[in-house]
């Protein structure tokens, strides 16, 4: 019998592709019932859930529908309460990145979880995605020797795309602004594949762009790693046009690599250099081919929903994306901002 889903947060910049997504997934998962959010917004549903039927809120959903499970696409301010009110009530979450706006804001959902006992699942594809994976792997089997420095960048649309007035640039729906909203995904990331804790976090984040926002468009932080080396971020809604930069930059005493993360005609480039052991330089390149599943996030996120499914069916509680990974990135994200507010470096031991 198929997974019976509620989907919460219909116009959600990414709720259409996820609702695509998901109808990768037939069969398995049926849509069956919506909290529209945002205002009652329902302008991007597709026509084929028109009518099914919709609740104002979680208490009426729970009291009106029967389903197992729900995708969570909510604005930070309206996010976790719903989050814990699905969870106490026994269902099975997956819930679209940041989840909160800050770590308090977090926590009573990891509580909720632990409590109940039902798998969540948050929207940090990369931990998916196959050049992240080998990325992790290389650092846990020693292949790039001692660890030195983790570099990020990751730069997109500047604020004009989408216009100050988006609820993304909103305190009060929001909370927080670009860190929370997009340099969130690379930061969950290092952790992943670093395995290591943060320690030590000195950050400037603010407006840099032309278009004013009541929330930061970017910044840069300098992160101070567990066991040595460092990581840096640098990003923000800076480019004139609907476009993307991202790339990473690791290296170690005897390899170093680049991840370009999504050059055109590729789902990701990795290019990797070592030494050279008598006349032969180590080199080598893999290249990803190119990801054509349809929905947000293409085959890592494929790979996200099928091990959050898998959870839900054994009972398992050990998918990559829970709630003290969840909570881990938050705290990362307040540490950047109160180093940027306070103009000082913040020493702390946030992640594995």
């Amino acid at each position: 019998m198929s997974l019976r889903l509620a989907f919460l947060g219909i116009d959600h910049p990414h709720g259409a592709h996820w609702r695509q997504m998901l109808g990768n997934f037939a069969g398995e998962i049926e849509i069956v019932t919506f909290v529209p959010g945002f205002d009652g917004g329902s302008a991007s549903l597709e026509e084929r859930y028109a009518e099914l039927p919709r609740f104002a809120t979680v208490k009426e959903l729970l009291a009106g529908a029967t389903f197992e499970a729900a995708v969570v696409c909510l604005p930070n301010r309206d996010g976790p309460a719903a989050i814990v009110e699905l969870a106490r009530a026994g269902k099975h979450v997956l819930a679209e990145k940041p989840v909160a706006a800050c770590a308090a804001d977090a926590r009573p959902i990891a509580q909720a979880v632990e409590a109940s006992g039902i798998a969540l699942q948050t929207g940090y594809m990369w931990r998916y995605d196959d050049i992240c994976n080998r990325l992790r792997r290389m650092v846990q089997q020693g292949a790039l020797g001692q660890f030195i420095s983790l570099e990020m960048t990751f730069v997109t649309s500047d604020i004009a795309r989408r216009g100050p007035d988006h609820y993304l640039f909103d305190r009060e729906a929001s909370g927080a602004g670009y860190f929370s909203w997009l340099a969130c995904h690379f930061l969950d990331a290092m952790f992943y594949v670093t395995g290591r804790a943060v320690v030590g976090v000195t950050a400037r984040t603010g407006v840099f762009g032309a278009v004013p926002s009541a929330l930061e468009d970017g910044g840069v932080a300098i992160l101070d790693l567990e066991g040595g080396g460092l990581a840096t971020f640098l990003g923000g809604y800076w480019l004139p046009r609907w476009a993307g930069e991202s790339k990473w930059a690791i290296r170690g005493s005897q390899r170093w690599v680049h991840w370009d993360v999504n050059p055109k005609g590729t789902n990701g480039v990795l290019e990797i250099h070592g030494p050279q052991p008598q006349w032969h330089a180590m080199e080598d390149t893999f290249v990803a081919p190119e990801d054509k599943t349809p929905g947000y996030g293409g085959q890592k996120n494929l790979r996200l929903i099928q091990d959050w499914l898998d959870c839900i069916r054994t009972g398992r509680r050990d998918n990559r994306n829970g709630a003290r990974s969840m909570l881990a990135t938050l705290e990362l994200i307040d540490a950047i901002y109160q180093s940027s507010r306070e103009g000082r470096r913040i020493e702390c031991r946030i992640g594995p």
